[in-house]
């Protein structure tokens, strides 16, 4: 396979000649039924994903299908699945894929299967959720656990926590629901503090979640959750488990239940299939849930092996978004789900896409010349709408829009009024912005003039379940996979975030060596 830079690639000059005589989208001309019947692809567990609103025609179409064979795309995909090293950062192979299903050949590391690997550990983490909520785990006061809450930060938490938000209304429908869940992220002792007054202590049960071992945030809170534990008179070994790696100091560590086990393979953001999500969601849902989560997302991990892109959602979402980048000159992309279940789905997805892809040198280190991933930002509907809307209908800079929809709520629980229930309210509002921000309004006074042509996409479905949630997940997970791909970057380490962390020990050590680091630290009260 030929890694290139995207600069450097033959169909690069021509999507940019394309894009220069492309103009302005003409959505008043050619976004019509038919149009909107036609530009739809199916998706896994029963999601479309509509591409009707978007800027594309049938030439940018054609060179986006040249682009995807030129990079080799579906290749570079199936050598991820198949154990290549791809995380050329760090020299790992990428393996999230393989926490829920077999795509490509076994991978195998120093004699360990690790696909097998991950199986053992999916069968551990549900056996141990039937067993607590069979009674056979309880609190240090014999009382069952009522509550399960997890500690962790970045993807230990953005993941697990909108996977979680995502189907609690649904489980509650389906009488699913089993434990409650609770989130301690942030170090701000306030975020664990509001979180242990609102537990029952002793029916609490806390996922501890490190790969290292050595998050300094993470074992921050630890410490502050075992004190108050201690402090009610409660044995916290009998109220914590671990996920972390098979080497750290957490594992097989007798301060904990029992630990289950991650590798390197598989990143922070990208861990929600891993037993990262696994414990919270098989404890709180039960193990079945989990497991049809994992089912939505091999299939549509499956269907994005397509090479064709019109029969590939996640492929041609990823090209879409290459194009408004790089070529109509779109720094940011907004995602705007129509459903309150995903209201953290948009701050996980700016993890997913900003961490991976926020990248201005190529995988083997060399700065790129071309622009990289774009600014993520969402709320849900219709709360967005109220709030910067405003500035997508009528600002200065287009922002490609993702919508989110489904036909049916959650909960089946709704009220009419004036004729029409919320959820076909919801629906309609989620219609009208579409198409508003695509054909726009003429007006004289230029205040109430709207210029439309804001492409848009829609995932749509009937439902969000466990399996369309795993559907949904991979797809987005995906698409930044095939951009990475597409920008020649390494879209799996996150040295970004590492400088920070250093400065933050010289800081604690009062050692810094640097006066502007000093003087803020003595305005902080360090």
């Amino acid at each position: 396979m030929n890694y290139i830079d995207f600069d450097k690639t033959a169909v690069y000059g021509k999507l940019e000649e394309h894009a220069a005589a492309f103009g302005s989208f003409d959505f008043n001309a050619l976004l019509d039924a038919a149009r909107v019947e036609k530009c739809r692809t199916p998706m896994a567990a029963g999601l479309c994903f509509s591409w009707a609103a978007k800027a594309l025609d049938d030439e940018a179409l054609k060179l986006l299908q040249a682009l995807a064979t030129e990079q080799e795309l579906i290749a570079k995909y199936k050598a991820l699945l198949d154990g290549e090293v791809m995380n050329t950062g760090e020299k790992r192979k990428v393996l999230h894929q393989l926490s829920r299903g077999e795509q490509g050949k076994p991978v195998i590391e120093n004699g360990k299967n690790i696909g097998e690997f991950y199986r053992k550990e999916l069968d551990r983490l549900c056996a141990f959720a039937s067993d607590v909520h069979g009674g056979k785990y309880k609190g240090s006061t014999g009382k069952p656990f009522s509550t399960v809450v997890q500690i962790g930060i970045g993807g230990s938490d953005l993941g697990p926590r909108a996977m979680y938000l995502a189907l609690e209304n649904w489980a509650v429908a389906e009488g699913k629901k089993k434990l409650d869940a609770k989130f301690i992220s942030n170090v701000d002792p306030d975020d664990a503090a509001a979180v242990i007054a609102a537990v029952p202590l002793e029916q609490s049960l806390f996922i501890l979640v490190s790969k290292s071992g050595t998050t300094q945030e993470t074992l921050a809170n630890e410490l502050f959750v075992k004190g108050k534990l201690t402090k009610a008179g409660l044995d916290s070994s009998k109220h914590m488990i671990a996920v972390t790696s098979e080497t750290s100091p957490l594992a097989r560590n007798p301060a904990y239940l029992d630990s289950f086990y991650i590798d390197d393979y598989i990143g922070g953001r990208y861990s929600s299939s891993s037993a990262v999500g696994g414990c919270v969601l098989s404890l709180a849902f039960g193990p079945q849930v989990f497991r049809e989560f994992l089912a939505g997302a091999a299939e549509a991990d499956k269907l994005a092996l397509e090479p064709d892109i019109l029969k590939n959602a996640a492929l041609l979402d990823a090209l879409t978004g290459v194009w408004e980048r790089n070529f109509l000159g779109f720094p940011y992309t907004a995602v705007l789900p129509y459903s309150q279940a995903l209201s953290r789905f948009p701050a996980h997805l700016q993890q997913l896409d900003m961490e991976s892809n926020g990248k201005r040198v190529n995988r083997n280190g060399e700065p790129v010349l071309y622009n990289t991933g774009p600014v993520v930002f969402g709320e849900p509907g219709t709360n967005g709408q109220h709030s910067f809307y405003q500035l997508l209908h009528q600002g200065t800079n287009i922002t490609p829009l993702q919508f989110v929809g489904f036909t049916e709520s959650q909960r089946r629980d709704d009220i009419t009024v004036d004729g029409s229930d919320s959820q076909t309210k919801l629906k309609a509002n989620l219609a009208a912005q579409i198409v508003a921000f695509a054909k726009g309004q003429r007006d004289e006074n230029l205040n109430k003039n709207f210029s439309g042509r804001r492409p848009s996409s829609l995932i749509y479905g009937k439902r969000l379940g466990p399996a369309a949630l795993g559907s949904l997940l991979a797809h987005f997970e995906n698409k930044v996979m095939f951009q990475g791909f597409v920008w020649n970057i390494n879209s799996f380490d996150q040295e970004g975030v590492q400088l920070g962390k250093i400065l933050t020990k010289k800081v604690l050590a009062e050692n810094s060596g640097d006066s502007a680091l000093d003087a803020y630290s003595k305005i902080l009260g360090i």
